[in-house]
């Protein structure tokens, strides 16, 4: 693949870009926009939510 012979890894910009679009779009807009299921967009949303509760309950409880 040409991207990658200049050191440009296409999945992890992809992944990013999706990323940044499901910190500020609802997960059914998401789906719609990048022609993927309603379910992949909410496990999208889920990676970006900016509520950190879970993770520092997480980090108490260890």
């Amino acid at each position: 693949m040409k991207l990658r012979r200049h050191g440009i890894a296409p999945r992890a910009g992809r992944n990013n870009a999706r990323l940044a679009l499901a910190t500020d779009l609802p997960a059914s807009v998401l789906a719609d926009f990048t022609g993927t299921s309603i379910s992949n967009a909410t496990r999208w949303t889920g990676y970006a939510r900016r509520d950190w509760l879970d993770y520092i309950a997480s980090r108490t409880q260890t």
